[in-house]
């Protein structure tokens, strides 16, 4: 028998990656992830190799069942190798499974939130041609025809990652017509952002058979529109027992060059969307505060309450890698934790 296995990979595009993918035809019954093959692509097309010395290699990393196509056809998750299989420069899950596996006695895990906005004819769904529609205010989480644009395409998109296993949590509509959301998690670092990963696939996917397209552009529309982003929720064992330590990872990630140094890492087009306006803190300010989706970092209020929980970090990027937002985060929080001796 044969099976066609979807192989993803994110590629090298620069400042913020795309994800591309093809077919492999493989003879035998389905396998696990060890027994998945090793196969290439052209680097020089995918902003990762000169055509000179193009070759690059696919690592499967993670497999589901393939949900568009059905039967034993499976996706495929990689990472991207050099022809000497150590990691390529553009592979930013390698860097998070080293902090993964340094940290992992605390238990990190993520909730992710992701924004995203559908467009056709090159206008967001739900926006008039040549004009806009009504202010935001019922769009948020709203039904019917007159506010709510594209729920056929999103019920599509929860039903075929749910057929694939993914660790989908919820779907929303989002403030501005045409936005929507999905969460993934909670799940350790490196689960939630492979996870993710696919689960922005099979958007793009799913929404190609209704004709539309779906982008994670933080700012899809200027002037008093709601940006998009991808608010990540994240915990430790300690921070899931304790107020304490609650505090301590909020009051690390606003320490020294810490501020900056996640928001630069938080998505191309960041300083568009944290103006301070549309319930974003300003990309150069930190702050944190209880029930405060004006600060950087949100407490919510029932942890506060319970003295134990998480913390909302609000300053990614809809188009943020997850690799990189859970690397920063478990590498700022975890050794305040440590050095703090709430382990």
């Amino acid at each position: 028998m044969t099976f066609k296995a979807e192989y993803i990979w994110i590629d090298g595009t620069q400042p913020t990656a795309k994800l591309r993918s093809k077919t492999k035809i493989i003879t035998g019954e389905p396998v696990g992830l060890d027994a998945l093959p090793i196969w290439g692509f052209d680097g020089s097309s995918t902003n990762q190799a000169e055509g000179h010395s193009s070759d690059r290699v696919l690592k499967p990393v993670f497999t589901c069942p393939d949900p568009i196509r059905g039967g034993d056809d499976i996706l495929v998750l990689c990472e991207v190798l050099d022809i000497d299989m150590t990691p390529h420069e553009s592979n930013t899950r390698a860097a998070l499974a080293e902090v993964e596996a340094r940290y992992g006695a605390q238990e990190p895990i993520f909730g992710i939130e992701q924004e995203y906005t559908f467009f056709q004819d090159g206008y967001p769904l739900g926006f008039p041609k040549g004009g806009f529609p009504a202010p935001q205010g019922g769009y948020y989480c709203g039904v019917g025809a007159d506010e709510i644009f594209g729920r056929e395409v999103v019920e599509a998109h929860l039903e075929n990652c749910l057929a694939a296993g993914l660790g989908i949590s919820g779907i929303n509509a989002e403030v501005m017509p045409g936005q929507w959301e999905f969460q993934v998690g909670p799940l350790a670092p490196l689960e939630v952002s492979d996870q993710l990963w696919v689960a922005r696939w099979l958007l793009y996917r799913t929404a190609e058979d209704f004709g539309i397209a779906a982008t994670l552009d933080p700012k899809p529309v200027k002037g008093d529109w709601n940006g998009a982003g991808a608010h990540t929720n994240f915990s430790t064992k300690a921070m899931r027992e304790g107020y304490d330590a609650i505090i301590t990872a909020a009051e690390s990630l606003g320490e020294g060059s810490k501020p900056l140094d996640h928001v630069k890492n938080y998505g191309a087009g960041i300083d568009d969307r944290l103006t301070g306006l549309h319930e974003t803190a300003p990309w150069n300010e930190y702050s944190y505060g209880v029930s405060d989706r004006g600060a950087s970092v949100r407490i919510p209020w029932q942890v506060e309450k319970d003295g134990k929980g998480y913390i909302e970090d609000r300053r990614p990027n809809a188009n943020v890698d997850p690799y990189v937002v859970t690397r920063l985060l478990v590498d700022t929080c975890c050794a305040a934790l440590e050095k703090a001796g709430q382990v």
